[in-house]
């Protein structure tokens, strides 16, 4: 994803509603938020050290030793699957089932069922997603080989037979398996000529015994979500600049169509060509076509043949952060035909349940569920299991995200299936984040304020703690609640922790989100610096230890704010962009036009993409940076960090440049803890703080 920039804003006197959830909201005050939370223990017991140089048993090797990265979960036939990302085995995906009476269980009560040494993930718009095929039962399982992208049959054995062609030309996501078993309906991604903008995203069928392949989706730029009843293929497709979060269109076509060109298919929504459509999916019952559209204001569910939402909410549904990744739906039918849907309200998730089996009404029966039920705070990807049963993955802040089961009529505390996370630290430990609003530039921006906190240390030298801005990728996207020893690592170290959702990001509505347009490198830079400059004002962080960080196009907001801004004294970019104009010239097809909405045109506006390019404005950086690169990156290529550490190196400022084998995010746990690490000891060089136990960092310029 990507970046930042200077000029006017598009949206610029934009002001919310009365109305909005972001009014309405409960938020905390600068004088409910204290740093009490670091003198939990008596103070008689406990040990007077400087904020940051606290010692803590959550280290990085802590942190990648015991946990994996859980997705996908899915009830199938009697049993729960989901993937594992595993740093200790070079990030690669599993596909495991629960099984907790199995000798060969998981620390997880799992057990592997891809193939050693497989790694299930397809690289479709780079960043994957819906790599698992599920038809009705354990035969009819299907899944992406990242090393070919060639789609594979599961077998019983523990082994694969490959169903599609040899080499690496096609990549396939996001499929769903016919009625009879015989025909998976698929993404497909055509590599045959690999330049961005010869590569070709159709909708296809695949004949599982022989690979045979139709094509019955063509002529746009991208698709996803094909979904099928009976003979009708529904998706979602849209064309350059769009991004699925812009503009969209649903369309609806035949499986036994004469043309399989798009304009020739019926399209059911997005006609005016700025509406975002998302996540069809046909009523098991009914057959009728459900979806989410922006065109209220918010991400609501919409009915075919309906005007108006059949759900109408002033929340966002459809899941944190919809159009990144394939394969994802942020609603489901339940076995008695009821709509679940979960969304996001006051930083917590809820759990909506409707029935909507009446094709000429609007959703009734509606019941609520969250924490007061037995839910945790976070949630999503809800999946029917048999009878009542649900299950989902959540967390909380102080616990790691979890595959969970919980029961609609029972309730109760939701049971843990599989936990992330081997991790288990004392609650004195755990610095448990409150919801902030704080004024900017376009009104008011949110974030989540972490406290240094460590039951073993208190600090009566110093007036207030550094703080760590956090800055998310996306930057159409958002950050989250749930528990992160990433952000632990830093407050039971001493330092307070920022974890900003700047202006553009989702979960707001349609109106927060689109704060971005043409204005990356404002409206983000702004709110960053603005809520960093609030929390110094309330007491709660020594402005002269105020750091930033971000991955990807929060990498961006990084050198954006040290470039453009007077505000933060260090920095950390993680795979962040440089030069927006190499960006808009060098990177994949999923992203090559992202920037026309969020910056300008290229190469009409060459001189907005300069003027907004950190790489730019070397000289008026002041501060020390640390770059953190994957050499494979093909998102953000590696070059964009070298040319800003060469710049920096010219001019005598105190930086480091750190190159891994990763491709874009770091996924190996000895990478994931060297950044961790690195970025530790960067700060303990810039700001003289004496760190425990601190690796070894060459740091130029100092």
């Amino acid at each position: 994803a990507a970046a930042a920039a200077l000029l006017p804003l598009l949206a610029r006197g934009f002001q919310l509603s009365p109305t909005s959830p972001l009014t309405r909201a409960t938020r905390s005050s600068a004088s409910q938020l204290s740093l009490s939370s670091t003198t939990a223990t008596s103070s008689s017991t406990m040990i007077d050290k400087p904020y940051g140089e606290w010692e803590s048993p959550i280290t990085s090797k802590a942190i990648t030793a015991g946990s994996v990265r859980l997705g996908g979960v899915h009830y199938c036939n009697g049993d729960v699957y989901w993937l594992e990302g595993r740093p200790q085995e070079a990030g690669r995906n599993v596909l495991c089932k629960y099984s907790p009476d199995s000798a060969d269980k998981s620390q997880r009560n799992g057990v592997d069922v891809s193939p050693k040494e497989s790694n299930v993930r397809t690289r479709v718009h780079e960043y994957g997603g819906g790599a698992v095929v599920f038809g009705t039962n354990e035969d009819e399982i299907y899944y992406s080989e990242f090393a070919t992208q060639r789609l594979c049959h599961l077998l019983k054995d523990g082994t694969s037979n490959p169903i599609t062609e040899e080499g690496e030309r096609y990549r396939f996501a996001d499929g769903v398996v016919s009625e009879d078993g015989e025909v998976i309906y698929a993404v497909r991604e055509d590599h045959t000529k690999p330049e961005p903008k010869n590569v070709v995203n159709e909708i296809v069928s695949i004949n599982v015994k022989d690979g045979s392949m139709k094509v019955l989706a063509t002529g746009n730029d991208f698709y996803s979500n094909p979904r099928v009843n009976g003979n009708q293929l529904a998706y979602i497709t849209w064309n350059h600049p769009n991004m699925p979060w812009d503009a969209t269109e649903l369309r609806v076509s035949t499986l036994d169509s004469t043309s399989n060109k798009s304009s020739d298919h019926e399209l059911i929504a997005g006609s005016d060509g700025d509406t975002s459509i998302i996540q069809p999916l046909f009523h098991p019952e009914t057959g009728d076509l459900l979806y989410i559209s922006d065109e209220s204001g918010y991400y609501n569910i919409y009915r075919r043949g309906s005007d108006e939402s059949i759900l109408p909410m002033e929340y966002d549904f459809g899941g944190a952060a919809p159009g990144w990744a394939l394969g994802q739906q942020g609603y489901t039918f339940l076995n008695d035909g009821r709509l679940a849907a979960q969304y996001s309200k006051d930083g917590k998730s809820v759990l909506l349940v409707a029935n909507v089996s009446d094709s000429n009404k609007a959703a009734s029966d509606i019941i609520e569920y969250g924490s007061d039920d037995g839910l945790p705070m976070m949630f999503g990807g809800v999946h029917p299991g048999e009878g009542d049963d649900i299950y989902f993955i959540g967390g909380s802040p102080s616990t790691a995200s979890s595959i969970y089961k919980w029961n609609l009529q029972s309730k109760g505390g939701a049971s843990i299936l599989a936990c992330s996370s081997e991790l288990s630290f004392d609650e004195d430990l755990i610095s448990v984040p409150k919801q902030i609003e704080f004024p900017t530039t376009l009104g008011t921006a949110f974030g989540y304020y972490y406290a240094p906190k460590n039951g073993k240390y208190t600090c009566n030298t110093d007036a207030a703690p550094p703080l760590l801005v956090k800055a998310h990728g996306g930057p159409t996207a958002c950050t989250g609640t749930s528990f992160n020893a990433g952000i632990q690592y830093w407050t039971s170290r001493g330092f307070a922790i920022l974890d900003v959702d700047y202006g553009g990001s989702t979960g707001y509505g349609r109106d927060y989100r689109r704060r971005l347009r043409k204005s990356w490198g404002v409206v983000d830079i702004d709110d960053v610096c603005a809520g960093a400059e609030y929390l110094v004002k309330e007491g709660l962080a020594d402005g002269d230890r105020l750091c930033i960080d971000g991955g990807s196009a929060g990498g961006y907001t990084t050198l954006g704010a040290l470039a453009f801004r007077d505000v933060f004294k260090a920095g950390t970019s993680l795979y962040g962009i440089g030069d927006l104009t190499a960006l808009a010239g060098d990177t994949h097809k999923f992203e090559s036009r992202y920037l026309d909405g969020l910056v300008g045109k290229y190469p009409e506006e060459e001189d907005l993409y300069k003027e907004r390019s950190p790489i730019e404005s070397v000289d008026t950086l002041s501060c020390p940076i640390l770059l953190l690169q994957g050499v494979e990156d093909k998102v953000v290529p590696p070059n964009q960090a070298e040319m800003m550490y060469n710049a920096l190196l010219k001019k005598g400022i105190p930086t480091c440049l750190k190159l891994y084998e990763e491709q874009h995010g770091f996924r190996k746990a000895e990478n994931i803890e060297d950044a961790l690490d690195s970025e530790l000891a960067f700060y303990g060089k810039v700001f003289g703080m004496d760190i425990p136990e601190a690796v070894d960092l060459k740091v130029d310029n100092i």
